[in-house]
């Protein structure tokens, strides 16, 4: 076992502190990786305060990470010592199942292994996060930093374990591309990604906010257009003109709203997870235009790989503002006024202090 240090919450109550704790001794085709960045994602909140019902303390959050290779077990073959690396929202899946099998593990039909708050497959021993100084992961569950980022990117990379490919996948799954028009519902930590993305796939991106101080950047960040969805003129401007919306709010709200902005044969994805359901769509909207109401988790390893190639070839950046370590617990609460543009990464040196 490796001795390690991180911060955790012991409850539901209480808040993110000094936590040391153990890594497991590596297996034949485990990695060892000292932790540079960590993203901080909602779902980060959600877990800690157990909004989801299912947090088992304590818990050390983040699945966001960035880090470089400082050991290898006696099987791997496609990683060495000093590469830089990242590690997503997944550690393990029962890679047997069709879904597995497909390559999308984060369908696993026996659960994936999460990379916090999740049963070890091996030694049932619950996993913890990246807010901490190294991580032990499974060589399988590793991606490359392709080489065309920088050092100086690595924070604004983290995010993209997460935020980056919850959005692009979706946008690959359903072909978005040239001569396309999708409409994006959020500007946060999701939102502005998905926007990043379908400019860059070549789509007219339609950005849905109530703010009016969002349109701005929402345009920096590669919108053609931006709704205020609380203007009902607004709206009607955008009615059956959709091809695809990728909605990444994640409270409870009227999706009817958005559903009138489709065209026939438009989908609807949802990626925000709301800690309450959302109120019951008129179903007149999709019968009658054969509209789709969907969803979309993260995406699987190869997925999450193609991700960082293409945001490399790009040079797509999550847009970022970096704290230590010791200022987390004021970044969830700056997260829940929606005060950060537009996601919060960890320097991991910060732990030292």
């Amino acid at each position: 076992m490796t001795k390690a240090q991180g911060y955790a919450a012991q409850s539901a109550t209480a808040p993110l502190a000094p936590f040391d704790f153990e890594r497991r001794d590596l297996r034949p085709h485990d990695i060892q990786i000292e932790i540079l960045y960590c993203g901080v994602c909602h779902s980060d909140i959600h877990s800690v305060r157990n909004e989801w019902k299912n947090s088992i303390y304590p818990m050390v959050p983040g699945h966001e990470i960035v880090g470089r290779i400082i050991k290898i077990g006696s099987e791997v073959k496609n990683f060495h010592a000093n590469d830089t690396v990242a590690v997503g929202v997944m550690v393990d899946s029962c890679r047997k199942c069709p879904s597995c099998q497909e390559g999308l593990q984060q369908y696993c039909e026996r659960g994936s292994t999460m990379t916090y708050n999740s049963p070890d497959r091996v030694d049932g021993k619950t996993t913890y996060g990246g807010y901490s100084n190294q991580i032990v992961v499974d060589e399988s569950f590793v991606l490359n930093i392709p080489k065309a980022f920088k050092e100086e990117d690595f924070a604004g990379i983290a995010p993209l374990l997460c935020a980056g490919i919850t959005t692009y996948s979706p946008l690959r799954h359903w072909k978005i591309g040239k001569g396309t028009k999708v409409g994006v519902v959020g500007l946060g930590g999701l939102g502005h990604m998905a926007i990043k993305l379908a400019h860059a796939m070549g789509a007219h991106v339609v950005l849905f906010t109530t703010s009016k101080s969002k349109i701005e950047d929402a345009k920096r960040l590669g919108a053609n257009d931006v709704a205020l969805s609380n203007n009902p003129d607004d709206m009607k401007k955008y009615a059956s003109s959709l091809d695809f919306i990728i909605n990444t709010v994640s409270v409870a709200h009227n999706l009817d709203l958005y559903l009138n902005c489709l065209k026939r044969d438009g989908t609807m994805c949802l990626v925000g997870y709301p800690e309450k359901p959302h109120p019951t769509p008129n179903f007149g909207n999709l019968i009658f235009y054969r509209k789709a109401l969907a969803g979309s988790l993260i995406g699987g390893l190869n997925e999450t790989q193609e991700m960082l190639d293409f945001c490399a070839e790009h040079h797509i950046l999550s847009d970022i503002e970096i704290i230590p370590i010791q200022k987390i617990n004021e970044a969830y609460e700056r997260m829940l006024k929606s005060d950060v543009k537009y996601r919060f990464v960890i320097d991991m040196a910060s732990l030292k202090n």
